[in-house]
């Protein structure tokens, strides 16, 4: 087994999960601000469809991204904007894919951030004079600090362990789509055992730092103020 086939699905898998974060981040935060502030009789359905991709199998969710992603789909009308077909089975699609699939994943840390901030705070700073913006930017973005880690966290790793969506949006296109979950399962379908087990140590080791970082990040969070 040569560097190569690891580095390549891994190099992949990081960049996909970095853009994905940072898609999210920027998205997710109005998203999760609008669901922890507003008093709209929609809120809790726009945090159920939000929530979706938490019980609803990923097969389910890929398929109707590629049916969206296809050449018949939005994808497919945006694609030819550029001479393309389609934008499923490229890293794009993957993208898009990864937005919807974690979306949960930032949006509910975010919104708990916002919300344990209370009226407090933006009150005392609205009697200041702050505008909205600035109450925004000043108060409520620092006092849910711990919500953006946690989010950025949990949307990182939850990319970097995808399958199914990937596998029925990107299908197993080595330097394009095939991330680092693929390049496990193809391994074990082609009974290369050694190859397998390097790349699941690295995954369970990555998911056992990703928990105790976000343990410590709630630890902290939560303890009691003298």
């Amino acid at each position: 087994m040569s560097l190569a086939d690891i580095w390549t699905p891994v190099s992949l898998t990081l960049s996909l999960a970095t853009i994905n974060t940072l898609v999210l981040l920027v998205l997710g935060t109005p998203i999760a601000w609008w669901l922890a502030r507003s008093r709209s009789r929609y809120r809790e359905l726009v945090g159920a469809l939000v929530a979706m991709p938490l019980v609803l199998p990923p097969t389910v969710l890929g398929f109707y991204l590629l049916i969206a992603l296809g050449p018949n789909g939005p994808g497919g009308w945006i694609a030819a904007l550029w001479g393309g077909r389609t934008l499923a089975f490229s890293f794009t699609g993957l993208v898009i894919g990864s937005f919807f699939y974690s979306l949960p994943f930032m949006v509910q840390p975010l919104r708990n951030g916002f919300a344990a901030i209370g009226e407090e705070p933006l009150e005392a700073a609205a009697t200041l004079g702050a505008s909205g913006w600035q109450r925004f930017w000043r108060i409520a973005l620092p006092l849910a600090r711990p919500g953006f880690i946690t989010g950025a966290v949990m949307t990182f790793a939850h990319t970097v362990g995808e399958f199914g969506v990937v596998l029925m949006i990107g299908g197993n296109i080595p330097g394009q789509t095939k991330v680092i979950a693929i390049a496990l399962y193809d391994h074990v379908e082609r009974l290369q055992w050694q190859e397998a087990h390097v790349i699941a140590l690295g995954m369970v080791i990555f998911a056992f730092v990703v928990i105790a970082v976000t343990l410590s990040i709630d630890r902290r969070v939560n303890v009691p103020m003298p």
